[in-house]
């Protein structure tokens, strides 16, 4: 098993980076009324997941999984955030949208576990 030298080495955090850069991809097609609406909501979320992720790694482990637990919101907000792009005709690619979905929800997953574990003791 590989040691893990930074924040950038956690799956969690790939995995987070992906799907910000999906969701950027992804809300280029909605509409430009949208744009200081849906599309900064949902793009403040995304990148928030990854930003925090990073930040908390260089703390201690009470304010990780603070970090951390922030992340988890973000992905809970952008999770919604999805839904709500899907049901009101801005994400047309039912395809696209269950591959960011299910990244997000896997992302979400991570978090959970990684927050459990250092919780526990188990971690950083």
């Amino acid at each position: 098993m590989e040691k893990i030298k930074s924040y950038k080495d956690l799956i969690v955090y790939k995995k987070a980076y992906e799907l910000a850069l999906m969701i950027y991809k992804l809300t280029k097609d909605f509409p430009d009324v949208e744009k200081y609406g849906m599309i900064s909501q949902i793009r403040r979320s995304c990148i928030s997941i990854p930003c925090n992720i990073a930040e908390g790694y260089r703390r201690g482990k009470k304010e990780y999984i603070q970090f951390l637990k922030i992340a988890y919101g973000s992905c809970a907000e952008l999770e919604t955030q999805l839904s709500l792009s899907k049901d009101l005709g801005f994400i047309s690619d039912k395809e696209k949208f269950e591959n960011i979905y299910n990244l997000q929800n896997e992302v979400s997953k991570l978090l959970g576990t990684i927050i459990h574990k250092i919780s526990k003791g188990e971690g950083k």
